[in-house]
This record gives C-alpha cells, sequence and structure tokens, in this order.
C-alpha cells in the first residue's frame, strides 16, 4: 500500500511499514532524521496524490491540555485556531485508512472522543505517554506487552511529581512527539494483517 506519515521527521513510522512491505513515504517540514523516502515540505501539498493510507502526527503545541495555561494567549493570537484548522485538514483529507495521532488536546471536545487511548507500557516500554488515536477504517490496536508499575510508582521518563525529565530546549518537542518503536511496529503489524483481511 501507499502510505503517507503525515508529520513526522523521525522515520520511525515510516521504516516500521517499509519493513512490512509497503510504499511508505514520511513527510514533514524538517528533513528526515534517518535515511529513507521523505518529503521535506507542507503535508497539505501531497494529501491529494493518492495514498491508500496515511498515519499523522500533527502538531499539538497549541492543542495539548498540559499547555492550557497558556491558551488564552493562543487563541488571542490565533495559534490555536491555526492549530485546530491544519488538524481538522489532516483528520478530513479524502484517504480511506486514516489515524490520527495527539496527546489529550481540546480536540477531544472540539472534534471527537479519540477511539482509543494508548500507553509505551502497553508495548513494552516502561513509560507513560498517554496518546489518542482517532481512526477511520482501522481497527484499535492490541497491546503486544503489557508491564507492571514499578514498585517506586512512577515510570521512567517521569519523575515522583509526574512531570517529564526533559528540560527546555530547542529539540525538546522534536524528542518528545518521536513515536515508540513497539507502537509504530504494532501500527504496521496490526493494520497490515487487517488490511489483508478485508482486501
Amino acid at each position: 500500500m501507499k502510505i503517507l506519515i503525515a508529520c513526522e521527521s523521525s522515520g520511525i513510522v515510516r521504516d516500521a511499514f517499509r519493513a512490512y512491505g509497503h510504499d511508505a513515504w514520511s513527510c514533514d517540514l524538517k528533513a528526515t532524521e534517518r535515511p529513507g523516502p521523505h518529503i521535506q515540505g507542507d503535508v497539505l501539498a501531497y494529501l491529494n496524490d493518492g495514498w491508500d493510507m496515511m498515519i499523522a502526527h500533527p502538531p499539538c503545541t497549541h492543542l495539548s491540555v498540559s499547555g492550557a495555561h497558556l491558551f488564552a494567549a493562543k487563541r488571542a493570537d490565533g495559534r490555536q485556531q491555526s492549530a485546530i484548522g491544519f488538524f481538522m485538514l489532516l483528520a478530513g483529507a479524502k484517504i480511506k485508512y486514516k489515524a490520527v495521532e495527539n496527546p489529550v488536546s481540546i480536540m477531544s471536545t472540539l472534534w471527537r472522543k479519540p477511539d482509543q487511548i494508548i500507553q509505551p507500557w502497553m508495548f513494552g516500554h516502561p513509560e507513560s505517554k498517554k496518546t489518542c488515536l482517532w481512526l477511520t477504517n482501522l481497527p484499535k490496536l492490541v497491546p503486544t506487552d503489557v508491564l507492571t508499575l514499578p514498585e517506586c510508582g512512577y515510570w521512567a521518563n517521569q519523575t515522583p511529581s509526574h512531570q517529564n525529565k526533559l528540560g527546555p530546549s530547542a529539540e525538546r518537542a522534536t524528542i518528545r512527539s518521536r513515536t515508540y518503536w513497539n507502537i509504530a511496529l504494532a501500527m504496521a503489524e496490526q493494520w497490515t494483517k487487517y488490511l489483508a483481511e478485508v482486501a
């Protein structure tokens, strides 16, 4: 299948799908971090290029509820409306099979509740990062390796106050936006199997 991984510069989800034989391409304003088929540019210009599937990761900076204390300023200067508009253009793309991924955000209220919320620890990564999936013609992911919370009561990427350990930096958003490899593999494996069954 011809698959678009929208708003991905890491190449992680792209490479997982390519491992299953798909013609998968990542697209982002930034260059790809790892060699592979990548379109560097505005993904909106490529949405109608005959894709069979899209996994989209629209920027969450102005949508995530973790930044709610900044919402008033972001509404006042238009940043939030712009982010909402971009999210909805991806969600409404004329592509049959779609998954739109974001952290817990205002889109659950403004658009609709996600079809599924997943965590890295459901796929073998000892970390917590609640991630919403809005699915179109795709099944929910089945956890592959559910871990038990360690005795300390919090996951490796959190402090006792449950704040991520990554300090402010130019790369913080990029690092935090990378999809966990086991989640990417679960998407590629499970959705490839599903599409073979419904073909």
